[in-house]
């Protein structure tokens, strides 16, 4: 994801350097409420989201960051498409996310993918996704392997999300350009590949 994994030793976010590609997130405000966003920048201290939605500066917020997790975190100034974000983290908190930002800097440089089974795209890629209070919006799946899939769809359930793809059971466990991926929980067998995740 990352060109590299900057460790900035002050608190000013312009001495980052951006992604590679964006990483995708959520942040929820006060009042429970959640906006999707872009990462553009991140580093120990802080990050900046790209968003529509900037709360006021000193709001407190929860962000969900894919492939980083979760943050406690409090909205610093506006900048153009968005916002500056600092994080509020302890030593050992701190400590992790450096591992994490090594771990996905090393991974865009080419370490080999940790998927553990093969993907494959559908013959016939119409599904639906049900939501947990009952909703049902259509999706087409991207691709799919024993343990998982990746659908296109519009709406974007928060990370960690149970729903049900089909009949497949699963967690959306990270976010893509259009859609999210989804980790079942229980392993498919082969000739149930197809058939488990259709309408």
């Amino acid at each position: 994801m990352f060109a590299s994994a900057p460790v900035p030793t002050t608190n000013q976010h312009e001495s980052r350097n951006p992604p590679a590609s964006i990483l995708f997130g959520r942040f929820m405000l006060p009042d429970m409420s959640e906006q999707a966003c872009q990462v553009t920048h991140i580093a120990l201290d802080g990050a900046v989201f790209a968003t529509s939605s900037a709360p006021t500066p000193g709001t407190k917020l929860v962000a969900y960051i894919d492939e980083l997790g979760r943050f406690e975190a409090t909205a610093g100034e506006g900048v153009e498409g968005g916002f500056k974000v600092n994080f509020v983290l302890n030593d050992s908190r701190r400590e992790r996310l450096e591992q994490r930002l090594k771990w996905v800097a090393e991974k865009a440089e080419g370490a080999p993918d940790q998927r553990r089974h093969a993907r494959y795209e559908p013959k016939d890629s119409k599904s639906h996704i049900t939501m947990p209070d009952g909703r049902v919006y259509a999706c087409e799946v991207i691709d799919i392997s024993l343990s998982g899939a990746a659908v296109k769809i519009e709406v974007m359930p928060a990370m960690g999300t149970y729903l049900l793809l089909g009949k497949m059971r699963g967690r959306v466990v990270r976010y893509l350009d259009n859609g999210f991926a989804i980790e079942f929980t229980r392993q498919l067998e082969r000739p149930a590949l197809a058939d488990e995740v259709a309408r």
